[in-house]
């Protein structure tokens, strides 16, 4: 599957290479002098001098005389190659290949005149800069390590018109067009410099797009995206960064948060990701978790499962047991990571969309005496159809709705003096503390609600998140 992430350089990308089509399907072998001189016999109908080469109804290529009008005409010998309509039995390059087809033809006939005051009216000369866009893809790779490498190519539309409209009148049937023929040119000439390095269509780890216009070269080193789960062992450590509030998390920070921009040092995003981007030498990290517990909630049992994304990674291959124990070992007290796998774009979608289960055990404390059928009472939740209506904590950054979720089932009630715990499974989505002390009543039925008692939640833990 094509990440989602093919941008609009996909536009320009070429189908020249890897396709079902051979382009070169039409091509005949380079005929004998008996059948040429026959040829030229056939064609003494068309005149060789006239006012205007390109206006002549002159015999498309591979005819003799076809091929002796397009050097006129001033075509290159990349152009040559391609539109000629001969075989190339050694697989020369196109350069070379278009330089032998041409001597053949001057052989013949060396009253040939090339027209060398103006550029190739096929390709404007294009190909005379493979050779510079080669080196500015490799300097603008510089050190990055790769094996993979997908290529992008924006041309003029009136360019493409314009050889569209000459190929057709000029060229040999199936001739190969501008663009392709200019691809596998950049990309011969490139396989030089970069041996090892095989050329992709889709999921590259470097996507290369060049401007013919400008000769610009601009390289976008694809992101490594890494799946495991996660188990928070500590409150007061955010999923992601947290940007101060007083400088919302400009550069340099403020006095607030001791100029380092953020509202907590740690996150769960950087416990993971920086071992990670410091090991690839990476810009910077995206993290994408399967849901997220509040702050002051920890995460036990099997973990939350994540992706991290790594940008701009100047290095893709690590060893991930290691990092996993780096991991573990800074982020002690307050994460666990178990393993780590490699992971993709998809993925990340699918994270994001799955509306998994959980189990959480909550603790609370109840004012005044527990009365003596609380426990009766609080069981008596399981399988109840919930009514949430946006709770006010978060009344800030989410519509004021009414949700409804469903408390899957209640267990392990525990009763001690004016404490209660217990464990509950429901629908995601769930606000599990409202659960318990109804937010004024915003929440219902809720645990306040059915023992009569004002609730006020001590610690909530995350203990299973039921996917996979």
């Amino acid at each position: 599957m094509v990440d989602e992430d093919q941008d609009e350089w996909m536009s320009y990308a070429t189908a020249g290479y890897g396709g079902a089509v051979d382009p070169w399907d039409d091509l005949v072998p380079v005929e004998s002098e008996l059948e040429e001189e026959d040829h030229l016999d056939d064609e003494d109908m068309y005149e060789d001098e006239i006012p205007s080469l390109r206006d002549l109804d002159a015999p498309p290529c591979p005819a003799p005389k076809g091929i002796r009008h397009v050097i006129r005409l001033g075509c290159c010998n990349y152009c040559l190659a391609r539109i000629g309509g001969r075989l190339n039995p050694d697989g020369a390059s196109a350069f070379d290949h278009g330089f032998r087809i041409r001597a053949d033809a001057v052989a013949q006939d060396p009253t040939i005149v090339e027209n060398t005051e103006n550029y190739c009216p096929f390709c404007e000369d294009l190909f005379e800069d493979v050779d510079n866009i080669v080196i500015r893809i490799i300097r603008e790779i510089g050190e990055v390590e790769f094996s993979t490498i997908q290529m992008g190519y924006h041309i003029s539309k009136e360019l493409i018109e314009e050889e569209d409209i000459l190929r057709k009148k000029f060229g040999a049937r199936g001739a190969s067009p501008l663009k392709s023929s200019f691809a596998a040119a950049v990309e011969y000439a490139l396989k030089k410099e970069l041996e090892n390095v095989q050329m992709v269509k889709e999921l590259p780890d470097v996507m290369i797009l060049v401007d013919s216009l400008t000769l610009r070269v601009k390289a976008e080193i694809r992101p490594i995206f890494y799946y495991g789960r996660y188990r928070k062992l500590a409150k007061d450590v955010p999923q992601t960064r947290w940007p101060c509030r007083s400088c919302k998390g400009r550069d340099g920070g403020c006095e607030s948060c001791n100029g380092t921009g953020l509202q907590y040092l740690d996150s769960i995003q950087d416990l993971i990701g920086e071992p990670i981007r410091e090991a690839l030498s990476a810009e910077d990290t995206s993290f994408h978790g399967m849901g997220r517990e509040d702050i002051d909630v920890r995460c036990l049992g099997r973990g939350r499962p994540f992706v991290v994304e790594i940008k701009k990674p100047q290095i893709r291959t690590i060893d991930l047991e290691e990092i996993v124990g780096k991991i573990n070992k800074e982020g002690v007290e307050k994460i666990e990571v178990e393993s780590l796998r490699p992971s993709n774009r998809s993925e990340v979608s699918r994270i994001k969309e799955t509306k998994a289960e959980k189990t959480y055990r909550i603790r609370f404390e109840v004012e005044g005496e527990v009365s003596e059928d609380a426990e009766t009472q609080i069981l008596n939740l399981s399988g109840v159809i919930l009514e949430q209506r946006t709770p006010k904590r978060v009344a800030h950054r989410r519509s004021d709705l009414v949700r409804k979720r469903q408390v899957i089932s209640v267990e392990n009630v525990v009763i001690e003096d004016n404490e209660i715990q217990f464990d509950v499974r429901c629908q995601s989505g769930t606000y599990v503390k409202e659960l318990v002390h109804s937010d004024e009543g915003r929440t219902s039925p809720s645990v306040a609600e059915v023992i009569g008692a004002e609730c006020s939640v001590l610690w909530l833990d995350v203990i299973e998140i039921h996917a996979e």
